[in-house]
């Protein structure tokens, strides 16, 4: 039978005490030996009186244990500290182990370590509940996109049952696009997906974006200005495509009739920079808070057009491959969106 191994806990109201009268007791001790020293040591010739030297040392003494015994003390709520904010961060995985015999240190790792443990389990279980039931979704949309599809092509419609029909199909894409983004975030943040690197002409690759979304700028005749540095990146090009899908077609959403988009970008120090900038209305400061979350939609005039998933999947990205976006407005209206990748 094993023995259960005694460990003294003390109280943190009792060890606090104990450290401060150590302190002062140590301090007053060592400053009188000091200063009774360096008396004897001087003979006598020392200008400043002895006990104006032992508070000197005292004071000196005292900071220097104090800052030893802060670092000593305050280290597991520095650890804690870093510990929340890797849980902030989505990482559940952390865990806690206190090593002082503090009580209320230990109940306090130990409700942090329950709190990441239980957090960590919702995150799993929402994360394949979402991915499960989109998966599921993706058969009976296609199948209803599939006979509306069909159904358009009847020439015995009523005008009244043609737009019916266009409108099955407008809302079974829309909601096709909503599943699709809804499991590559899901994969991203699960990091689940099978990376498929290679080499390739980045500058290129946002060209081909550009001329993709050719109908939709066409139509709002949108003046385009494109400037880019030739650039080989090594990454997964499907991926990245995405980014650049989104973020002009954003600009492009959002601009008005005979708008203007610039896209620029350049290498410097290591780094690859991307700026698509429109004319649109530009972000508040409320929404640039969130507009990287999930399901945000800063402007309610343009939902039909979107799902508030485009930029959360774009900043997901682009954190996998170690890099970082921001926005930001510019001067004279309109906004900037700045994506930043490492050189590879």
């Amino acid at each position: 039978m094993k023995k259960k191994r005694f460990r003294f806990r003390f109280n943190l109201r009792l060890y606090f005490t104990l450290i401060v009268m150590a302190e002062i007791g140590i301090s007053v001790v060592v400053a009188v030996i000091l200063g009774v020293f360096l008396n004897l040591v001087a003979k006598g010739n020392i200008l400043l009186p002895l006990t104006v030297w032992q508070i000197l040392l005292s004071l000196l003494i005292g900071a220097s244990i104090s800052a030893l015994l802060g670092k000593w003390f305050f280290g597991p709520i520095t650890q804690l500290s870093d510990a929340m904010k890797k849980v902030a961060d989505g990482d559940f995985s952390v865990r806690l182990t206190a090593d002082k015999g503090i009580r209320e240190i230990e109940d306090i790792y130990a409700n942090f370590n329950l709190m990441a443990k239980d957090l960590g389990a919702t995150e799993i279980l929402q994360t394949d509940f979402v991915s499960n039931v989109s998966h599921e979704f993706k058969t009976p949309i296609n199948a209803i996109e599939g006979y509306a599809t069909l159904l358009q092509g009847d020439e015995n419609l009523s005008p009244e049952m043609v737009q019916y029909v266009e409108k099955i199909l407008f809302n079974t894409k829309r909601l096709s696009g909503l599943v699709g983004n809804i499991l590559l975030l899901s994969k991203v943040d699960n990091q689940v997906i099978q990376s498929r690197v290679s080499t390739f002409r980045l500058d290129e690759q946002i060209r081909q974006s550009v001329v993709l979304l050719e109908p939709k700028w066409e139509e709002k005749e949108i003046e385009f200005d494109v400037d880019l540095e030739r650039v080989e990146y090594t990454g997964d090009e499907n991926m990245l495509m995405h980014v650049w899908n989104n973020i002009i077609g954003n600009a492009i959403k959002f601009d008005p009739p005979g708008g203007y988009v610039g896209i620029k970008m350049k290498q410097r120090d290591g780094e690859i920079t991307v700026t698509v900038e429109d004319s649109g209305p530009g972000v508040d400061e409320e929404a640039k808070k969130h507009i990287f979350d999930r399901f945000y939609q800063a402007d309610s005039s343009h939902k039909e057009e979107g799902n508030g998933l485009g930029l959360a999947l774009v900043k997901r990205i682009v954190d996998a491959n170690k890099g970082r976006v921001t926005v930001e407005n510019r001067i004279g209206g309109g906004c900037r969106f700045t994506v930043v990748l490492p050189r590879t």
